[in-house]
């Protein structure tokens, strides 16, 4: 037992690493407080899904444009100032938002334009973030170092809409933005104490050079190709599941804000026991076909969401969701990680992350568009019937070249 916890927890023996995850599980927390709120504020100003949606993809979209030239130069400069100019502009829109909410002076556009900011700011943070964790951790301990990195991300996810519906309930909406404001500190100071991690990137010539040379490795490895086009289908048809939340809570179960919160707590929490299970695998061998059957075990889930009226029953589908997702995801990234060399990890994992991440807007516009002509429920159906077909075509057409083979 004690052999196996040594195990899963191994990049805790780093000192940077854990610094570094304790910053971004505290930041991580007051961002899912600031997405309840968010979410919640809009529904509740508008009466619309479609605007809900309309936000998510407002605030991913910078990812479309950014995220690529974010990698790019996570591999020019030093990666801890890239994460901390970014962490100054995210704290800074928080702030404001708190500021116009206590003052009763914001509208729906405003929220919609500082998610436009934040967006931006995290297109050029995630990929110095994501290239940053390998580089604290040994190599043999990196598949270890990525999912731990995940549990810290899913565990806000639980925490952050329990602490958020205390304090929307307690202290309104402006406290939940005020936090996440707070919050990005515990980042900062983080990397402020690091010793460990390359200080700046390698990367040398002109910006449009490196960007070729990142995208020419993408398309000369058919493994990172698979991943990557396996990682686009499964967020454009899963996060939508998310995002419907707050629908599900009010239209279907006839819940506020607290019923939301326990709802995204119910995915978050299956999250991280299957991101938990995920970093005891150890050296599981093929998890490119492990991480395909699961893909198609969440979207089965999602076809049960969708139908179910239950509300316990909902429960344990997003339960075993969140954990079906962060298996999924986790393994993908490990591989991504562990098939590229440090000087192009960041552009490699920004066109990882472009694909991981970009698909999420366009998933929530499509989402948003649908919510005009069907409910939320046949929408979410429909997503993960295509995650089925998507996943059973790509084992069907495996060969020893291919994703699944991994």
């Amino acid at each position: 037992m004690r052999e196996r916890l040594t195990r899963v927890f191994k990049a805790f023996t780093y000192r940077d690493f854990r610094l570094l995850w304790a910053g971004a599980f505290t930041s991580s927390v007051g961002t899912w407080m600031q997405t309840v709120a968010q979410n919640w504020l809009i529904l509740t100003m508008t009466g619309s899904a479609s605007m809900v949606a309309f936000a998510a993809f407002l605030q991913d979209t910078p990812f479309l444009l950014f995220s690529l030239f974010g990698g790019v130069l996570a591999d020019r400069r030093d990666r801890r100032r890239i994460l901390l100019l970014s962490q100054v502009v995210q704290l800074s829109t928080a702030f404001l938002l708190a500021g116009l909410i206590l003052t009763n002076r914001v509208e729906v556009w405003m929220i919609l334009v500082l998610a436009v900011v934040v967006g931006f700011a995290q297109s050029f943070g995630g990929p110095a973030y994501q290239a940053l964790v390998p580089t604290l951790v040994d190599r043999e301990d990196l598949p270890n170092a990525v999912v731990l990195n995940s549990i810290q991300f899913n565990l806000a996810r639980v925490i952050g809409p329990v602490l958020a519906g205390i304090a929307f309930y307690k202290l309104g909406a402006a406290a939940c933005f005020g936090l996440n404001g707070l919050s990005f500190f515990a980042v900062i100071v983080a990397l402020l104490l690091l010793k460990r991690g390359a200080p700046t990137g390698a990367a040398s010539g002109s910006v449009f050079d490196n960007l070729k040379a990142g995208l020419a490795a993408v398309h000369e490895a058919r493994s990172l190709r698979g991943l990557i086009g396996l990682a686009f289908v499964g967020s454009f048809c899963a996060f939508p599941l998310v995002t419907f939340l707050p629908v599900f809570a009010r239209d279907v179960f006839g819940q506020d804000a607290k019923g939301y919160s326990v709802l995204l707590a119910a995915f978050g929490t299956g999250a991280v026991c299957g991101a938990i299970g995920t970093a005891g695998f150890g050296h599981v061998k093929r998890r490119g076909a492990l991480a395909v059957t699961m893909q198609m075990t969440f979207g089965a889930l999602m076809v049960g969401f969708g139908l179910s009226r239950h509300p316990w029953l909902s429960y344990v589908l997003l339960f075993l969701a969140g954990a079906a997702l962060m298996i999924v995801f986790a393994m993908f990234m490990t591989l991504v990680q562990q098939n590229v060399d440090d000087a192009l990890r960041g552009r490699v994992v920004s066109v990882y992350s472009l694909a991981f991440r970009g698909a999420m807007p366009l998933g929530n516009l499509t989402a948003a568009f649908l919510a005009r002509l069907m409910p939320a429920p046949w929408i979410l159906v429909g997503n993960g019937t295509l995650l089925l077909l998507v996943g059973l075509t790509v084992l069907l057409r495996n060969n020893r070249q291919g994703v699944a083979s991994l």
